[in-house]
């Protein structure tokens, strides 16, 4: 090795950082989650954005433990095709108040450090990226999110003078 090779930096994530991600999406989570229609909790919605359909979510309880819970998020239809269908399996921390992505699409597990460049082109900070995802399609989803119409109030065509 000569004076003139320097060794690449090695990157140390951010904790407060993922910490303050994964305690807002605890949040907002809990608010999506607080949707009802007859008393039921709702597991799905839609997106629409004044008279524009723009896909339904689903949210589903895979575990639940006495502190934790598993979540899969799945956009199951939108719009577009130009548009991927986010899928991420959460875990959330109910004593701690945080919620953090364990997997998101074909990815099993996502490291909290990646070396780069790597195998699959993941970031170094590959985990605050997909936790930041993570919180921007929630606050679409609370922006945008509606109950389907089949849970409305009252039929389609009724009540309507």
């Amino acid at each position: 090795m000569t004076e003139w090779t320097m060794k690449p930096k090695r990157y140390v994530p951010d904790l407060r950082q993922l910490g303050a991600l994964c305690d807002g999406n605890y949040q907002r989570l809990n608010k999506l989650r607080q949707l009802e229609a007859d008393g039921k909790p709702v597991c799905e919605f839609e997106l629409h954005r004044e008279n524009q359909y723009l896909g339904r979510v689903r949210i589903k309880v895979l575990q639940t433990a006495r502190f934790t819970e598993t979540l899969l998020l799945e956009q199951i239809h939108n719009s577009g095709r130009w548009l991927n269908n986010p899928q991420m399996t959460v875990r959330v921390y109910h004593d701690a108040a945080m919620a953090e992505v364990i997997s998101c699409y074909r990815d099993r597990q996502i490291a909290p450090v990646n070396d780069y460049p790597n195998r699959f082109m993941h970031h170094p900070d590959e985990k605050v990226q997909v936790n930041g995802f993570l919180a921007d399609w929630l606050d679409y989803c609370l922006r945008f999110g509606h109950l389907p119409m089949e849970y409305a109030a009252w039929p389609a065509g009724e009540g309507v003078d």
